[in-house]
């Protein structure tokens, strides 16, 4: 049986697979005078330049964000069990990453992860992630598909734009966890799991459930 017809996983990376927004809020005070501190679910909200207290706009939220990965990439460690879990799925089932940075830094995430241990294809997207997960599924044409992914917003997408797919929503950074929506909750994800522990035995079980594993190994 060919490959096409494996299982596939699609994840996120920051906060999924990296630490991001914790190593972000600890340059930013280091470097660029802006202290981080996270209240509610509002990512703008949460920076405020140290001198003037005032909050940074939404231009330089996007300039600092944007110099955090240009510049800062190195420092993001990763999601407890979040590696082991992704080359242990590979044994069974394609996976690749699906994360929302502009083009041009698609090589340095692919070489980012490869640094962690994890070897595999890489597509950036930008805005709702329905359409680029779509276009993911049509070349692959897996027996089944499940998207991972921390933002609610994505997992809306995702299920309003491809039919029969399983959606886990997790964040891994303890941070934001507990301020941003529920996918679950919303009925956009069919879980909500924040640790890889829990997370690496239910991606498993609805493989199984699905029928979509064929073999010892997925083919």
């Amino acid at each position: 049986m060919s490959a096409a017809s494996r299982p596939l996983i699609v994840s996120d990376c920051d906060e999924v697979l990296l630490h991001m927004v914790s190593h972000f809020k600890d340059w930013l005070a280091e470097s660029q005078g802006v202290d981080f501190t996270l209240e509610g679910n509002n990512f703008a909200d949460a920076m405020r330049w140290q001198e003037s207290g005032e909050p940074v706009g939404e231009e330089e939220i996007w300039r600092l964000l944007g110099r955090f990965f240009d510049t800062e990439m190195p420092r993001q460690m990763a999601i407890p069990g979040a590696i082991d879990a992704l080359n242990s799925l590979a044994e069974i089932a394609d996976v690749v990453i699906l994360t929302n940075l502009v083009d041009k830094r698609r090589e340095m995430r692919a070489q980012q992860l490869a640094e962690h241990g994890l070897n595999v294809r890489v597509f950036t997207n930008q805005g709702p992630k329905g359409p680029a997960l779509a276009a993911i599924v049509e070349e692959y044409q897996p027996s089944h598909t499940i998207f991972i992914d921390d933002l609610a917003q994505h997992h809306r997408s995702a299920k309003e734009t491809v039919v029969g797919i399983t959606t886990l929503h997790l964040c891994g950074e303890p941070m934001l966890a507990p301020h941003i929506d529920c996918a679950h909750v919303a009925g956009d994800a069919d879980a909500r799991i924040d640790t890889w522990d829990e997370a690496l035995p239910w991606i498993r079980a609805q493989l199984e459930r699905q029928g979509a594993l064929q073999g010892k190994d997925g083919r």
